[in-house]
């Protein structure tokens, strides 16, 4: 309580905080907004679909249910963070990305400014899709009826004008959370996909004291819940810091002294997005069996999609699901941290690693370094994703897949993830007042 004592002392910090709180809220206001066009009472069906698992069951945790009410932000801002990803991944291939990339702040901004632009259009694509899908009830991706029709008007003006209000919603959801990030406290965009996720814990917490010995089953999914999350700290701070010294400089008529630091290199690298990866890949089949023919072999085959790869408390889809998430931890690791650049910067700063020469011996000490930190890496996000997943299916029985996604452990990892950041940016300001933060261990 002191710690929130010492925010509310600080106007500045404070109003960053208000505002902060301010946009989450309106952002849960709009997730219950319908758009025009839509049919209520078929909505609220499909909700309770959309409770009974399937890929409407993940796509929602990162919407906050806003998708199954066919809210204003349905897409949720995850057309965003996929053209983030998109370009990021990009990258590495397009040397102007790459040119953008080292020229600072000018570069971030155009880089920006197109993530905006490639948001604009994966939420036209979404958008699309979304309405000649929910026309048919969901297509069947529920695992209810798919006889529903959420947009019974369908015609060519009433398609665009849903289009047009959903990509509006995502375009202004990109534009509260560059505010955020601006003007309030922590990650607009982490933030916004953290309220997202925590919205639908009570839900999932409901169901479970729903059931038989519900009390008993809470108590000991929170106790669970309670040990992964000191775990998930630990291994989220966890770094191997690898010490560089720099030697002695002449810029200009000034002679700077040798220094000394270090390379942090994080045991979870690639955070949360190997999770969302694995688990789009994983759900692409469910999504193509869509179009298979309905008898003969593609009824074969999508009955036996549903049952290993639609169902999220299968042994076959966790299986599939762990190696999934190992392989594109090493993927996105890879990508996000070049051995061969940081070798070259260290190079050229005129910094090395006591005891390794510099160029492709520094390459080949990080490349070495850190593939043996990712594969521990690898292994935690993997059981993290499939370790509730386990415990839900002993607690609940086989119709527990809803619950599932809501308590999974990405859901833990985004939430936990998102926190310590937050807090880390509260502690700054408040350290540069002379205020102690939340993560001091020291006493005045």
């Amino acid at each position: 309580m002191s710690r929130i004592g010492n925010i509310i002392k600080v106007p500045d910090l404070r109003n960053k905080v208000l505002f902060t709180v301010f946009m989450l809220v309106l952002y849960r206001l709009g997730s219950y907004l319908p758009v025009p066009g839509v049919d209520l009472n078929a909505v609220t069906a499909i909700e309770d679909q959309a409770r009974e698992g399937g890929v409407l069951a993940f796509l929602q945790l990162f919407s906050g249910g806003g998708l199954t009410r066919f809210s204003l932000f349905a897409l949720g801002i995850m057309p965003y963070i996929t053209a983030s990803i998109i370009m990021q991944i990009l990258t590495v291939v397009i040397p102007k990305l790459q040119e953008w990339q080292q020229q600072g702040a000018v570069g971030q901004r155009k880089t920006t400014q197109w993530t905006r632009y490639l948001t604009i259009g994966i939420s036209v694509l979404q958008s699309t899709g979304l309405v000649f899908l929910f026309h048919n009830g969901g297509g069947g991706l529920t695992g209810g009826q798919s006889n529903l029709d959420l947009v019974p008007n369908f015609n060519p003006q009433t398609v665009m004008l849903i289009v047009l209000t959903f990509t509006a919603g995502s375009a202004l959801l990109m534009w509260m959370g560059e505010l955020i990030t601006n003007r309030g406290i922590g990650n607009g965009m982490s933030l916004i996909i953290f309220c997202s996720v925590v919205s639908t814990l009570p839900g999932a917490f409901s169901a479970v004291y729903s059931a038989e010995n519900g009390g008993v089953k809470v108590a000991v999914f929170s106790a669970f819940c309670l040990v992964l999350l000191v775990f998930i700290v630990f291994v989220e701070q966890g770094q191997r810091r690898i010490p560089v010294q720099f030697a002695k400089r002449v810029v200009g008529r000034r002679m700077y002294a040798g220094q000394s630091t270090y390379i942090p290199l994080k045991v979870n690298q690639a955070g949360v997005v190997p999770i969302i990866f694995a688990s789009a890949v994983i759900n692409l089949p469910v999504l193509l069996s869509q179009v298979l023919p309905s008898d003969g072999w593609g009824a074969s085959v999508s009955s036996w999609i549903n049952e290993n790869l639609a169902n999220t408390i299968n042994p076959f889809y966790l299986l599939v699901l762990g190696l999934l998430i190992v392989g594109f931890t090493y993927f996105y690791t890879a990508i996000a941290f070049d051995p061969v650049q940081q070798a070259d910067n260290l190079r050229k700063q005129g910094g090395f690693i006591p005891g390794i020469r510099p160029g492709p011996q520094t390459e080949s000490y990080l490349a070495k370094v850190l593939n043996r930190i990712t594969l521990p890496g690898a292994i935690f996000i993997a059981i993290l994703a499939i370790s509730p997943t386990v415990l839900i299916r002993f607690l609940l029985g086989p119709n527990a897949s809803s619950v599932a996604y809501a308590m999974g452990g990405t859901s833990l990892l985004i939430a936990v993830g998102v926190a310590l950041e937050t807090m880390k940016q509260v502690d700054s300001q408040l350290m540069m007042r002379n205020y102690e933060g939340f993560l001091s261990t020291s006493s005045k």
